[in-house]
């Protein structure tokens, strides 16, 4: 209900929208008043709020005044491109930050603890933007190997995945070392090693799975980021995602496209953060009996 809230004051703040609506041409009063009792704007705010949230239940958010396309189809259209996308940055993400941080933290104070070290770090120095073009000069114009822009085929997605999965691999390598560090000198995975348990077991089973509560949180917010927008990716390799889609409405003060797009990544966010409170107690036994 916030949500909802703020996403109308926020479509309200300009003032009256048939001022959008009708442009700045002077239009007549017939024309203004039929405006009003169509959408609803002669009546209280505090009614036009209840108008619009009753269509935005039913997934009615208006036309786009930039194409005169409905809102939602418009969403429709472009979600698939981000989902892709979004998927193949998080498995990145994921299972690069994992990979790295247990090494980092199995082999602590090794070459290799400080090459991981020195990933996470550099990882979360480097601004996407700037990945992005970087690895477009490198593997597009200089080599030729990968597509510059667009979506299409798996080559398209690689350098677009990278670059978005880039940062969060390196908070998650951060992360995953840090609570597997915590875990392996804790006496029950002491107790395992002195049983003859292998080290492949105490490492990935035991240790890893106990030590997952921060990086799954991490890992839910990230793709939930992902899912509601990847606005420099998208905008760096012409990727034709919400994000994009966003602020383009934005820049064109697209209330229905805006406000269609905000609500639903509100919703998205909701929805994922609850997920993650019902997996905690899957993965540690101890919050579901708490």
């Amino acid at each position: 209900m916030g949500a909802t809230l703020i996403v109308f004051g926020l479509s309200r703040l300009a003032g009256d929208p048939r001022y959008l609506y009708l442009g700045s041409s002077y239009v007549t009063k017939e024309t203004w008043d039929a405006w009003g009792r169509e959408f609803g704007l002669d009546k209280p705010l505090v009614v036009q709020y209840g108008i619009w949230l009753s269509k935005a239940v039913r997934g009615e958010f208006g036309k786009s005044l930039g194409t005169g396309y409905p809102a939602i189809d418009m969403i429709r259209r472009a979600a698939p491109a981000t989902l892709q996308l979004a998927s193949a940055a998080w498995i990145v993400s994921i299972v690069t930050g994992v990979l790295v941080g247990v090494v980092a933290a199995v082999k602590r104070g090794s070459l290799l603890d400080l090459a991981g070290r020195s990933f996470a770090f550099f990882g979360q120095a480097l601004a996407p933007f700037w990945l992005g073009l970087m690895l477009i000069l490198l593997f597009s114009v200089r080599l030729g190997w990968l597509p510059t822009s667009q979506r299409g085929g798996l080559d398209h997605y690689i350098l677009p995945a990278i670059t978005l999965g880039w940062l969060p691999a390196a908070g998650m390598a951060r992360l995953v070392r840090s609570s597997m560090l915590e875990v392996l000198d804790s006496e029950y995975i002491k107790f395992a090693r002195a049983k003859g348990v292998g080290e492949w077991l105490v490492v990935w089973k035991h240790a890893l799975k106990n030590a997952l509560i921060p990086p799954l949180t991490f890992g839910a917010m990230t793709l939930a980021g992902f899912l509601t927008g990847t606005v420099v990716t998208e905008t760096v390799f012409a990727w034709p995602g919400l994000g994009r889609l966003t602020v383009t409405a934005i820049n064109n003060n697209d209330f229905s496209l805006m406000t269609a797009a905000v609500l639903i990544f509100t919703v998205i966010y909701v929805v994922v953060v609850f997920l993650i409170d019902i997996a905690y107690a899957y993965i540690d036994p101890r919050i579901r009996y708490g």
